[in-house]
């Protein structure tokens, strides 16, 4: 919410900038916090950032290119999916060598801690983590966040400030006539297809285990595939968007999300139907988001507040919906409740976008009427048969 107001009013290189540079201090301090407050503040303040990051990032794409940018718009998600991938890797790299090493030390621990004297608990609120490796995980993708962060304070030095105001003023005019009801189903749209989407990534591994009787080796790997099809279909669709609208790509994942979900519930304890759907799914879930954005920005200007808007939608879906799954697949064990909210929100966001369609078309049909009949009436007689 606060990046959308501050991206209406600031130059976006400067807040993108100083935005990085908050999410390169708290994964600095995070490997140095000791006590439980103090990093619940760090990593509040590293929420804040990203989440400046997450409508920025998007109101930039929108102002440099326009409704021509979905291109560059499903390269921005693909970035972002490709790092969600390396960074747990790389962190798993560091600490991989520890975890064995800590399971032998840990019985020896507790006589120590047992006869330790109320100072010795007094514990500094900073301090070098007692594993390194912990501290360069964090430090590598911060080093590299602070060098993407010098990058744009380079980009707000250059004199942009004439072609930000152009650009404005011409995405000012284009606002349709429904701008308000299109962000509200936008909003809601990406509230359950977000949703959907975090909980069958966050839960495909559990249900897997418990539901279809799957090794943890094999559950390991669906929950792979599902991710992997994700980031490898968010690469290909750098590609789909030069030739394909985005609108059409919106209808195509909604048809692979509803047909793979279907199949899931439909062959729930099959594990090759598993495999293969949830390769499907997580393709099909893949290039909605970006393209939902490069789609409404066609027909209505997408300003700061406006992107937070529908991102805010997301967020909440993204909060909501695994918590309330998970409270349900706990007290129903026996049914598949992961499925059913994968059907229904791939149903839901299936029957939403006609809708939205609609509503954004419409009124460009009545003034393409209107502008018709006005250069009728300029016209002289003999021209306008």
């Amino acid at each position: 919410m606060i990046g959308g107001i501050l991206f209406d009013c600031m130059n976006h290189f400067l807040l993108l900038g100083v935005s990085m540079w908050g999410t390169t201090v708290g994964l600095f301090l995070v490997p140095f916090c000791k006590a439980a407050v103090l990093l619940i503040v760090v990593m509040s303040v590293f929420g804040a950032s990203v989440g400046v990051l997450d409508t920025g990032a998007n109101v930039l794409i929108l102002a440099l290119w326009g409704d021509e940018g979905a291109p560059h718009m499903q390269a921005l998600h693909f970035s972002f999916a490709l790092g969600a991938f390396l960074a747990p890797l790389l962190a798993k790299l560091a600490l991989g060598t520890t975890v064995s090493a800590e399971n032998h030390t840990e019985p020896d621990l507790h006589p120590p801690a047992l006869n330790q004297s109320p100072e010795a608990s007094l514990d500094p609120l900073f301090a070098v983590p007692d594993d390194l490796n912990l501290l360069w995980a964090y430090a590598s993708v911060g080093a590299y966040i602070f060098v993407v962060s010098v990058f744009l304070f380079a980009l707000f030095f250059k004199k942009t400030s004439k072609h930000g105001k152009s650009t404005a003023s011409a995405q000012v005019s284009r606002r349709a006539k429904y701008h308000k009801a299109l962000l509200c189903l936008l909003f809601m749209f990406f509230f359950f297809y977000v949703g959907a989407e975090v909980t069958y990534g966050s839960y495909v591994f559990s249900f897997a285990t418990t539901h279809v009787g799957m090794e943890e080796s094999e559950a390991a790997g669906l929950n792979s595939i599902f991710w992997g099809t994700f980031a490898a279909c968010r690469g290909l669709a750098i590609f789909f968007a030069t030739c394909l609208q985005p609108g059409t790509m919106i209808v195509l994942s909604n048809i692979g999300s509803l047909v793979s979900s279907l199949f899931l519930v439909l062959f729930d304890k099959n594990p090759l139907c598993l495999w293969i759907a949830t390769s499907v799914y997580g393709a099909s879930m893949a290039t909605t988001f970006p393209s939902g954005i490069s789609w409404l920005e066609q027909y209505t200007s997408i300003s700061g507040k406006s992107a937070a808007f529908f991102v805010i939608g997301a967020c909440l879906g993204d909060m909501a919906i695994p918590a309330v799954i998970g409270i349900l697949q706990g007290q129903y064990p026996d049914l598949p409740v992961v499925l059913y909210t994968c059907l229904g929100s791939a149903i839901f966001t299936a029957v939403l976008f006609p809708v939205m369609y609609k509503l954004a078309t419409c009124p460009l049909d009545l003034q393409r009427k209107e502008n018709r009949s006005e250069n009728q009436k300029t016209l002289p007689p003999s021209s306008r048969l």
